[in-house]
């Protein structure tokens, strides 16, 4: 099974997808390439953090499986290699999202959103993003959930990430046994 989580800038897709990852052993997660520079605090590993040179390069030998620009960089997950008995997690946007509904046949989607755009607002001006991009991510939200509706995605409110990651890891299982 493959398992979209995707959710605006800011609502804590990444905190969440790590937790999620770290108590279910059955997840595997699918590391994106961004050309996107590391911000402040941010685990090196969150990403592969790649030039525009060596992300173009990639994407023109077929290595991913989707991308897309965002912004004002590009990013994409590689071609899924999941160890045996694992299902695939990726974190990535609702473009990407349905790059990998038209791709795969086993594709669950899930769209986490702020409790309110003033909550998300406050997280990312909490991360360190400048007004100009807190304005940006805040306008695509509305899209972007949009978007992920009309794609079939079950919303996902990260108000308390125990809650959600424990909502989450009951829909994955419901997913598994349905």
């Amino acid at each position: 099974m493959i398992i979209v989580i995707s959710g605006p800038g800011g609502v804590g897709k990444g905190t969440v997808v790590r937790e999620l990852i770290h108590r279910d052993e059955r997840l595997w997660l699918s590391r994106s390439w961004t050309t996107r520079q590391r911000r402040d605090g941010e685990s090196p590993d969150a990403y592969v953090f790649a030039t525009a040179e060596e992300f173009t390069a990639k994407a023109e030998a077929g290595g991913f499986v989707e991308h897309v620009e965002f912004l004002d960089y590009r990013q994409g997950s590689p071609v899924p290699d999941p160890p045996d008995g694992r299902d695939t997690v990726f974190e990535i946007d609702v473009h990407g999202a349905r790059q990998l509904l038209d791709r795969f046949d086993d594709v669950r989607l899930v769209f986490i959103d702020a409790p309110t755009r003033e909550e998300q607002e406050a997280r990312l001006r909490g991360r360190g993003e400048s007004a100009e991009r807190v304005e940006q991510r805040l306008a695509k939200a509305a899209e972007e959930l949009e978007v992920a509706l009309g794609l079939g995605a079950v919303l996902v409110v990260n108000d308390r990430l125990d809650e959600t990651v424990e909502e989450l890891a009951a829909l994955i299982e419901s997913w598994r046994t349905g």
